[in-house]
Order: C-alpha cells, then sequence, then structure tokens
C-alpha cells in the first residue's frame, strides 16, 4: 500500500502525506474521538479530487472530507484518506446582487464570505460559534446554524444547488427540479440516474410516507439533523402536492460528506440585517427560571435568545480575554439569557426591551436587564461564542463532554425537557453545563465525565442512551446542528424507527456502493464509546517538567486544547493567534496541532524521555512563541510555556545546537560587544564579514543584525545626576534597553524625572527572556531565582518596578511564578502583582491625576500603533493606547496587525525568515507602507520595531520617546 500512496501523491497537484505526524495532526477534530488515518491530501484541483476517488475505490479504501475539522461528533475522524480542502478550495467564484446569490467552494470562511459582500449590503445568515474560522463546506455538511437560527435558519434553508462528485468520479450538479426535469434525471444508466430512481421509489411509497412522517421529529423543529433529512424531501414535489421543487440539497446538507464530494456551492443570501442591534442581557437565578422566560422572549421576535449557565460565567474569570468581557454580569447569576434585538434606531430596540422587561417581572422572572449596544454587544457575543472551548478550562482529567449536548426539542417543550434531563443526570450523581439556543429548542448540555476512566467511559454511551429516549418521548432531534457523525449515529435508528433507517441505508448504499465517503458516520456506525482519544484506565507516568503547570501536569495542558480550532482564524479575523498558521494555511502550523501532536506522544510513547520526537520538533518548529494562545484560546492551552519545555528536554537529549546557546546568551554577548561597541557594530553591518558571521551563526543574510548603542543605559546612569522625588519608581534595565535601545531608556528616565517621579534602577540579572524563548529554562530558572530573591524585598504597590521592553518585563507577570523554586513563589506571585510595563504605569498615574494634559503639548499628531505579542496577550495594549491618547490633539489608531514576525529570534533564523516577512505582509508592513512621512510610527516591542525598519524602511518610535519628544 506504501508504495501506491506514494504513486498517488506524485500523481496529484496538491500535496499529499503519509508520514505519522501528519497523521496524527488529522486523528482528531474538535471530538472526543480519534483514529488515525491512513494518509492526508491536500487537494489543489477538481482533478485531484476525482484521482483520490478513483483510487479509493480501486484500492478499497475511504476518502474522509475536511473543511476547518471543527466538527464535535466525529464527522472528519476515521481510517482512510482524510481530504483537507481548507486550504486551497478557497474561492469565493461568482456573485449576483440583484438575485441575491453567490457560489462558493467548500473552503472558503463564513465570516469572511460575509466580509466579502457586506459592501454589497448582503450576508449569509446562518452563522456558528466557530463561524471565524468555520468553512462553508464543512456548514453545509453539518447543515450548522447557530444562535441567530429563529430569524436565519440553517445552512439547508439556504443551499440552492451544488456541484460534487459522485462515488464513480462523475461531476453532478444538485439543484431544484420541475417535475419533468425530475422524471428526466430518473432515466439512464448513470450512477446520477440511480440515485434519482432510488429515491422516487421510496418517497413515492404512501407506507413510507406514513412512516417518514410518524417517525421524524416534530415538523416545527426547525433544527434537526437525525439522519438522512427524507422528511423533507418528502414535502417536496412531486411527493407532496404544492410543495417545493425537488431538492437533492436537501439530502446533501446534513449528509457529512457520506454521499458524494461538494466541489462548489451556491447560497441564498440576505439583506444585512437592522443597523441597529441591542441585546437584553437578563439575570436569572437558575437555568429553569431562564427557559421559562424564554417563552416570553420569542413572543417579540427576537433575533436570538441564548443561554449562559453559571458553570461558563465562572470560566469566563480565568480567561485572559473573557474576563475583560464580564463587564455586564452583576452578582453571582444561576443563568443570562441573552436576547438580541434588532432595529432601525435605538429607540426601537429600547421599546422592545422594555415590553420583555415588564412582562418577564410581571411573571417575576430574570432581575438584572441590562440592554447594551454597539461594541459591548460583540463583547457579549464573544464571551458567549468561548462557551464551547472555555469549558475545557476545568484542572484535572474530568471535562466536559460532548455527547448528548446536541439534542433539540420543541421550544415550548424546553423547560420540561430540561428538567427531565437533569433528572437523568442527578441519577448517575452528575451536573451539566447548560449553554446556547433556547430561542430554538437547543440547549448545549455537557456532562462532566473522565473518560480516561472505565466508569467514565461506560457513562458517555450510558447517559447517551438514556437522553436519547427522552429525546424520542419529547420527538425532538438528537442532533440539532452538530450532526450524527460517529457519536449519535449508534442511535438514529431508535430515533426514526427501524423502516426509516432501512430506507437512508439504502440511500448511502445507492449513492456509495463502494462506502467511499466518510464510512462509518450516520449508518454503519461502530459503537460511540470506541476510538476516542483516551483509552480507558491507560497509565501515563508523572512527567517531570521546569515550568509547574498550575492544578495540572504538563499532558494534562496540551490536553486541554478541545481541537476548537480557533487558532485557524485569518488576519482578516483580526487577533494574533495563531501567526504561522496565518501565513500558510497548514492545519500542521496551528496550536491545535502543536497540542496534538504533544499530547500523543507524552501519552504513548516508550521512551525514557517522552519529549525526545523528531515528530514533535517538526510541528513545534514553527510556533513563534507569541502568546497569542495565552488568552485567544478559549481553553488557554500556553504553547509558547509548551514549547520551551519541550525544547528543554529535546535538548537533554540531542544537545543545545550553537545557534541556540547563541542566542540564549544575548546579555552576556552585549556585555562583551559593548567594550567596544564601534568594533562590533562594524562586524554586524560590514558587507563581508556580517554575512560570514550570519552564515556561522544561521541568520538569514537578508536580515539586518541589531546594533549596540555607543554607550549602555547603566553607563549613561552612573554619570547622571537623576531627580529627586518622593514618588518613586523602580526601572528594570533590560539587557535589550541597555544595550541596544538606550536612546529609548535615556528618554524614558528623562520622561519620568520631568513628569516628578524618582527613578531608581536597581541592581538586577538580565530577565531570561532569550532563554526562555529558546529552550533553555533551567538556565531562565536560575536568573528567575537570583532576581526575584534580589528585587522582591523593595518593590510594592507604592514602589513598582516598571519596564520599557514588554519581552523582558512580563516575564516577571508571566513566566516567573511557574518557574522559580517552591521557596520562591509566594515572593515571585508579589513581584509579578507589582512588575508593570512602563506604559501602564504612566496609564496609571494619569488616570490617577498625577499627570496632567497641560503637561503635553498641544500640538495634532496622527500615530499608528503596533503592540507587542505579549503585551496584547496579557491584554495590556490598552495601556498603550491611552497614553498615545492622552495628550489633547493626539490622535491615535490601533493598526489591526497581529504578531509582526520577528519574535525574538525566530525572524533573524535563516530558516524562518521568509515566514517571519510573510507574517509581516499580512498586515503590519502594508499598514505601515501606506502612511504618510508626518505620521508617527509606534511600536512597544524591539523585535517590532526591527521588523519595521527591515519590511517597511520606517523608524518606529516607542510610545515614551513619542511623550518625551511631546513635553513641554
Amino acid at each position: 500500500m506504501q508504495q501506491k500512496l506514494n504513486e498517488l501523491g506524485a500523481a496529484l497537484e496538491g500535496e499529499f502525506y503519509a508520514d505519522d505526524a501528519m497523521r496524527i495532526l488529522y486523528a482528531t477534530d474538535a471530538s472526543a474521538y480519534a483514529e488515525m488515518p491512513l494518509a492526508v491530501a491536500v487537494p489543489r484541483t477538481v482533478k485531484d479530487i476525482a484521482r483520490l476517488i478513483s483510487f479509493a475505490r480501486d484500492n478499497h479504501t475511504s476518502l474522509i472530507p475536511r473543511t476547518a475539522g471543527t466538527s464535535l461528533a466525529g464527522q472528519v475522524v476515521g481510517r482512510g484518506i482524510v481530504v483537507d480542502v481548507s486550504k486551497h478550495f478557497t474561492k469565493i467564484l461568482e456573485l449576483n446582487v440583484n438575485e441575491h446569490w453567490v457560489t462558493v467552494q467548500p473552503g472558503v470562511v463564513r465570516d469572511e464570505l460575509n466580509l466579502f459582500l457586506k459592501p454589497h449590503g448582503l450576508f449569509f445568515g446562518p452563522e456558528t460559534s466557530t463561524a471565524n474560522r468555520a468553512m462553508i463546506g464543512g456548514m453545509v455538511g453539518n447543515n450548522s446554524c447557530g444562535s441567530n437560527s429563529i430569524f436565519y435558519k440553517s445552512t439547508r434553508e439556504h443551499l440552492l444547488e451544488v456541484k460534487a462528485l459522485l462515488s464513480d468520479g462523475s461531476e453532478v450538479e444538485f439543484k431544484g427540479l420541475s417535475f419533468d426535469d425530475f422524471i428526466a434525471k430518473c432515466n439512464g444508466e448513470t450512477l446520477e440516474a440511480a440515485i434519482y430512481r432510488n429515491i422516487r421509489a421510496q418517497l413515492s411509497d404512501y407506507n413510507n410516507q406514513v412512516e417518514i412522517r410518524r417517525e421524524f421529529p416534530k415538523r416545527d423543529i426547525e433544527r434537526r439533523n437525525t439522519g438522512y433529512a427524507i422528511d423533507l424531501l418528502l414535502e417536496s414535489d412531486p411527493f407532496t402536492a404544492g410543495g417545493k421543487a425537488f431538492n437533492f440539497c436537501k439530502l446533501i446538507a446534513g449528509s457529512e460528506g457520506t454521499l458524494a464530494f461538494i466541489t462548489e456551492i451556491k447560497l441564498n443570501l440576505s439583506p444585512l440585517p437592522p443597523p441597529v442591534s441591542g441585546l437584553l442581557c437578563i439575570h436569572f437565578n437558575s437555568v429553569d427560571e431562564a427557559l421559562r422566560a424564554n417563552l416570553i422572549a420569542l413572543k417579540y421576535s427576537p433575533v436570538a435568545s441564548e443561554l449562559i449557565d453559571r458553570y461558563i460565567l465562572e470560566c469566563t474569570k480565568d480567561n485572559i480575554e473573557q474576563r475583560e468581557n464580564r463587564f455586564f454580569v452583576s452578582g453571582n447569576p444561576g443563568a443570562i439569557l441573552v436576547v438580541e434585538f434588532a432595529g432601525n434606531n435605538q429607540s426601537e430596540v429600547k421599546a422592545t426591551a422594555l415590553k420583555v422587561e415588564a412582562e418577564m417581572r410581571e411573571a417575576k422572572l430574570g432581575y438584572h436587564f441590562p440592554l447594551l449596544f454597539g461594541n459591548d454587544t460583540r463583547r457579549i457575543w464573544a464571551l458567549r461564542k468561548a462557551g464551547l472551548g472555555l469549558l475545557s478550562n476545568l484542572p484535572g482529567d474530568a471535562k466536559p463532554v460532548a455527547v448528548i449536548e446536541d439534542t433539540a426539542v420543541a421550544v415550548e417543550d424546553l423547560p420540561a425537557y430540561i428538567a427531565e434531563f437533569n433528572i437523568i443526570l442527578q441519577k448517575f450523581g452528575l451536573n451539566a453545563v447548560h449553554y446556547a439556543h433556547a430561542g430554538s429548542g437547543e440547549i448545549h448540555l455537557r456532562p462532566i465525565l473522565n473518560l480516561k476512566t472505565d466508569e467514565g467511559n461506560r457513562l458517555f454511551r450510558v447517559i447517551a442512551q438514556e437522553i436519547a429516549l427522552l429525546v424520542k418521548k419529547y420527538k425532538g432531534s438528537l442532533s440539532g446542528e452538530h450532526g450524527d457523525g460517529r457519536l449519535r449515529g449508534e442511535f438514529v435508528e431508535q430515533m426514526i424507527g427501524a423502516k426509516n433507517f432501512k430506507l437512508i441505508k439504502e440511500i448511502k448504499a445507492t449513492w456509495d456502493p463502494h462506502n467511499i465517503f466518510n464510512p462509518g458516520k450516520i449508518v454503519d456506525t461502530p459503537q460511540m464509546n470506541t476510538s476516542l482519544r483516551y483509552k480507558p484506565g491507560q497509565q501515563v507516568p508523572l512527567i517531570k517538567t521546569v515550568f509547574r503547570y498550575s492544578g495540572q501536569n504538563v499532558l494534562q495542558h496540551a490536553e486541554q486544547c478541545n481541537g476548537s480550532g480557533d487558532c485557524r482564524k485569518s488576519h482578516l479575523m483580526g487577533g494574533t493567534m495563531c501567526p504561522s498558521y496565518m501565513a500558510t494555511r497548514n492545519e500542521k502550523d496551528t496550536t491545535r496541532a502543536r497540542a496534538n501532536i504533544l499530547r500523543n506522544y507524552l501519552t504513548n510513547s516508550t521512551q525514557l524521555n517522552r519529549f525526545n520526537h523528531a515528530e514533535i520538533k517538526e510541528v513545534m518548529d514553527l510556533c513563534l512563541s507569541c502568546k497569542g494562545c495565552k488568552s485567544e484560546c478559549p481553553s488557554n492551552v500556553d504553547m509558547a510555556k509548551l514549547k520551551a519545555e519541550f525544547l528543554q528536554y529535546y535538548y537533554d537529549a540531542n544537545g543545545v545546537p550553537l545557534r541556540t546557546k547563541l542566542t540564549a546568551a544575548y546579555a552576556k554577548l552585549s556585555q562583551l560587544g559593548a567594550l567596544l561597541p564601534s568594533v562590533y557594530n562594524f562586524l554586524v553591518t560590514s558587507k563581508k564579514v556580517s554575512p560570514l558571521l550570519k552564515d556561522i551563526i544561521g541568520f538569514a543574510k537578508k536580515r539586518s543584525l541589531p546594533k549596540l548603542y555607543k554607550f549602555t543605559l547603566r553607563h549613561w546612569l552612573s554619570k547622571r545626576k537623576g531627580y529627586k522625588s518622593d514618588k518613586k519608581v523602580y526601572l528594570f534595565c533590560d539587557e535589550f534597553t541597555n544595550y541596544q535601545d538606550t536612546a529609548i531608556g535615556v528618554k524614558a528616565l528623562e520622561l519620568l524625572g520631568r513628569l516628578g517621579y524618582q527613578v531608581i534602577v536597581p541592581e538586577h540579572y538580565e530577565s531570561g527572556r532569550a532563554a526562555i524563548s529558546k529552550g533553555l529554562l533551567r538556565k531562565a530558572k536560575s536568573i528567575a531565582n537570583k532576581n526575584v530573591e534580589q528585587l522582591s524585598h523593595f518593590v510594592n504597590n507604592n514602589t513598582p518596578l516598571v519596564g520599557i521592553e514588554p519581552s523582558a518585563i512580563l516575564t516577571f507577570r508571566d513566566e516567573y511564578p511557574d518557574l522559580v523554586d517552591n521557596d520562591l513563589i509566594q515572593k515571585a506571585h508579589q513581584l509579578a502583582s507589582n512588575s508593570l510595563l512602563i506604559d501602564e504605569f504612566i496609564a496609571r498615574e494619569m488616570k490617577n491625576g498625577n499627570i496632567k494634559k497641560d503637561q503635553f503639548t498641544h500640538e495634532h499628531k496622527t500615530i499608528k500603533l503596533h503592540g507587542h505579542c505579549q503585551q496584547k496577550a496579557l491584554n495590556l495594549l490598552g495601556a498603550s493606547q491611552y497614553i498615545l491618547s492622552f495628550p489633547r490633539n493626539f490622535h491615535l489608531e490601533t493598526i489591526p496587525s497581529g504578531c509582526c514576525g520577528m519574535a525574538g529570534s525566530f525572524g533573524y533564523e535563516k530558516e524562518h525568515y521568509e515566514l517571519s516577512m510573510q507574517i509581516g505582509e499580512l498586515v503590519l508592513l502594508p499598514a505601515v507602507r501606506n502612511q504618510p512621512e508626518e505620521v508617527i510610527i509606534a511600536a512597544t516591542g524591539t523585535s517590532c520595531r526591527h521588523q519595521i525598519l527591515d519590511g517597511a524602511n520606517r523608524t518606529a518610535l516607542h510610545p515614551v520617546e513619542i511623550l518625551y519628544d511631546a513635553l513641554l
């Protein structure tokens, strides 16, 4: 088979992988399942897909279509060839503004499609919580919807036409057909004709019609993804008089790639929603109260009605990004119902909200009714959409598990259904998380289980069986939007009846007689508690680490990644995570991939040093350690921390490379160079010597090397009198500012002095940032111990420690508490709480009235700011924004950039240089080049300023330089 796979790979225009590392990365999605695929294909053309179909048919294997891989029911997990269309099938092919439709390839991202459509006054309505990375192909496959399904329904209702390849490789087009066209389609000897004849025979049978209408979910339940949608096809012409034109798209939506391979999708579009949207965030004492109040809210035609329970609200407290989005929460509610109303102006929305509040108060439901508009609504939806990932943050091995999270019932049945649901869970001594789509009868319910134990594995299936019976009692749908996959496929027969199940098995056999397309989903599904990520009872020894992982171990930290794929968003969606994926669009370069490869080897390795695997190194290689995942990943996976840990133990087994040693010794080498800075600067800039140095070190020849300043900051301090004041502050003289950015340090000291502060620069060691970034953690630990011992005695809330370079001072906040010896933990935390960016300190003093606007120029200045990744990761960019907006007539705009691409030494390294520049070119460098000379470019990080200079030929200033120059 290996030879055949090699020949297949050579024949494709796209990429093809059969190595262990790539197969591991594609063995999971966002579900509880894991199964090693035979190979991974990334097709570039429709011909590639046809070749793959032919290969699968001839070699008795299968194809698993995949886009973003965010499925929750194991839809894209299997033993065949995973076919990833997310990289190359990303074109918007045609837009008809007048007729309100668009044709796209399956790899187009939902939110990116709407960015394209917005100038035309149109948008695609169904909105999943993963909409900033979910792709249209996956939305069709799962028949996705989301919070606004009350108004915009599901993907199925917007699917007009589909082009696809059938299992014999033939190309077909599915669309609405007249009666005559339908009959014509049934004629002939093609596979296409056979599938039309099959459905005609099934749905023309009166007994089948009766059985379908009796057994399928209630007609008024719009979220219905149980089995194939033959109940909806039955309501079309020619089977139901007056029905809509027959269209196999109804069946394709929700078929999970089991019937055909989609290559083009034509969608119906909606006009842009009304200009004003308001969220009524109603607080309740319990989930039951919220569900009863939901029935009142629905009387007033909301766009959405979404539930957030206390478990999720608790999880938001520990997430850096979502903590800021809790601003609207009052007290400790048992649940919040977020009800969205839209109108032409705020007055319309307020009037409706007041009616809702009045009726709820009369019914004694709800105790707090904040109504929010504008940017506040985006923050609330961000918190709600982060729910899935946030749930993974519970420490330990027990997690809220997707097993019965997708059930849908008639909305009027929801309070009673949830009450019975919770009684069932209580029988097993379990609780569940409740969140999401109250307005459409679907609450995402996740019991907390430990799937690593035999009992957890048993309960996983037992609970699914019990809840399936309950859903059937209410004539609901076991899947409302996440699909059957291999999680619920086992129960489809129970949900729709044996006779109907036989019909859908016949459909699968007719469409796909060789079982090529995504087998084991919807029909012929294996037992649902098999092929899980975690094998019950599997023992993993405690893995020794340098870092501490609060409340967990290193494996559990990697396992926090639940596969939700937030790291797959592009630069168009904003944020920092994940810069390498934004540039390459390769799954291998996501935070998720790195967590998956670590989890696999830390769990299954037979080596004493479980980190000692070249496959981990390969996948970790393009991690820039930007820390974006620390805040933007809802699961709080800190991949920079995990990468540093991995590197330390990998080097233990394989030795430390010269370049790594030299980079980690930046402070020591700079100290030597500072003895003769002019000689050092000549060597690093000489056209003859510099390339040789770069070759020896392993740096890119195109990258300029940083020069040393003519004197160090400490030398300048030794010659300076300084300012005396009762207001004292300590400055951390980091290694970058001391040797390289001395002029910035001088201006920072002068700025603080002239603003009335006495700045004390204590004796201390380097920050250890270079050692941490290169994985020399034991060296960094020694530095951290010394700094904490030395500085913790006098740094406090009244006399904080401030730093100029974010990557240096933030080691005190971010890494030191988890790095120092156990007896220094308390001191490290105390020091961390009083270690501030200089931007933070100045902003705090401005807000306290200690620094006045009158101390600065009134001249008009326009500033464009790029924030440092680690600053953004700790949600500290606001301080820089505040101080640069403080002087009168300063106009600040923040460049919507993620990582600059330099990331310390990453952008210097010869094998990473091109990627570094690609990342810079996504947003930052073009934005800088487009600014006129009079616009000031600001950047807090030394690496960022270097990248801007190299890539855009502009000198960026640190905010303290700008403020110093603005002093009167």
